[in-house]
């Protein structure tokens, strides 16, 4: 089975906000959170440690994620802010999570922070592939802040670098950097002085959840490594009624122009196997065989057919992110039957190299280039 790198997971989040436990398998934490508010509002997880080593997820990029408090739904949830002083603070909460998981957990979890480093975790994946339960491999980590309204100014930047931060998306809904989702507008002075700074870091520019003109800003503009970890092909979406959840939401994804520039740049964009984000009017009520892996399959065709190759594209579940089971498609379980899409693959003609590409190697080729050596 191809190595899985899968470009965003909302795992400290999630566990901070509803007391999920990723040591566990995706099966077990759902018999414990049944008929819960985790899995009311946040839906069945699909993510544990051992799905991790059954679908040989070998690197995962752990978010820092909050939203700001006008966006709240309902009357429960930790992670909105009213201020950026308040997002720093949370933040933080979120990064202690991860560097416990790593102290408590070496074994399960270790983080990426250098080129060295994810070298060595990928010679352990590819030398000693994981057979669960006899065999286990450590899943490394590399930390990512979607939304920047967590920096108390510029200058913390490099302080979240030593931290471990490698990859930084500037806005969700809108921020006081860009345009977002929800949000019209483009960026900022604030927001290009954000960019220039984490090119002298050498983060890489996360443009997800950028609306279109921010996305293409950020793309002509920004001096270092540009990637989109979790977002779709708009042209692929079938957009019904319900543009879900806004009309402006259409933008969250990559049209074929900002594609085609990605590519140019060098970047990758990862797939998100959401139903709502290839039908956006599916509901549960639809059945789950009205969206499978073709649909996801689909989207990597239209990726690659753009950009002329397979390099451009990989895989960002956006797991446990605000949706799972049953909301994915039909023949996900949980993240180790991602490795079904090797075969939808290799029915539509891609070779070994290709899939291997899309699974996680031109993860790796970014990984390779923002990773610092030491």
């Amino acid at each position: 089975m191809p190595l899985i790198i899968d470009a965003h997971e909302d795992l400290a989040h999630t566990s901070l906000t509803y007391g999920r436990d990723y040591l566990l398998s995706a099966h077990e934490t759902r018999r414990r959170e049944h008929n819960s508010v985790a899995e009311q509002q946040n839906g069945q997880t699909v993510l544990g440690w051992p799905d991790y080593q059954r679908g040989q997820v070998a690197v995962v990029f752990g978010t820092l994620f909050l939203a700001p408090e006008k966006y709240r739904i309902g009357d429960f949830g930790r992670f909105y802010f009213n201020s950026p002083e308040e997002a720093s603070r949370l933040y933080h909460q979120q990064l202690d999570y991860y560097l416990q998981l790593f102290e408590n957990h070496p074994d399960k979890f270790r983080q990426i922070k250098t080129l060295p480093q994810f070298n060595e975790l990928l010679d352990v994946w590819t030398n000693h592939p994981a057979h669960y339960p006899e065999e286990t491999n450590p899943v490394g980590l590399v930390l990512l802040m979607e939304s920047a309204e967590g920096l108390a100014n510029l200058d913390d930047l490099w302080n979240w670098w030593d931290a471990g931060l490698r990859i930084i998306g500037p806005v969700w809904a809108g921020s006081r950097f860009c345009g977002g989702s929800f949000e019209n507008g483009t960026f900022t002075p604030e927001g290009y002085d954000l960019m220039r700074v984490m090119a002298q870091v050498g983060y890489a520019l996360d443009i997800t959840h950028m609306n279109e003109v921010s996305g293409m800003t950020a793309l002509d503009s920004y001096e270092g490594a540009v990637i989109a970890t979790h977002c779709n092909a708009r042209a692929r979406i079938k957009f019904g009624a319900a543009r879900y959840p806004t009309d402006a939401h259409g933008e969250r994804h990559l049209s074929d122009q900002a594609i085609r520039l990605l590519a140019a740049r060098g970047g990758v964009m990862g797939l998100l196997p959401y139903n709502r984000f290839f039908i956006t009017d599916w509901t549960p009520a639809m059945g789950r065989s009205a969206v499978t892996l073709e649909h996801m399959a689909d989207h990597i065709d239209h990726v690659c057919q753009l950009t002329g190759s397979a390099r451009h594209v990989g895989i960002g579940t956006d797991f446990d992110g605000g949706f799972g089971y049953p909301a994915v498609p039909e023949e996900l379980d949980t993240i180790a039957d991602l490795q079904k899409l090797a075969a939808v693959l290799d029915r539509r003609g891609y070779n070994r190299d290709e899939i291997e590409s899309v699974f996680g190697g031109n993860w790796q080729r970014i990984l390779g280039r923002i990773l610092p050596p030491s």
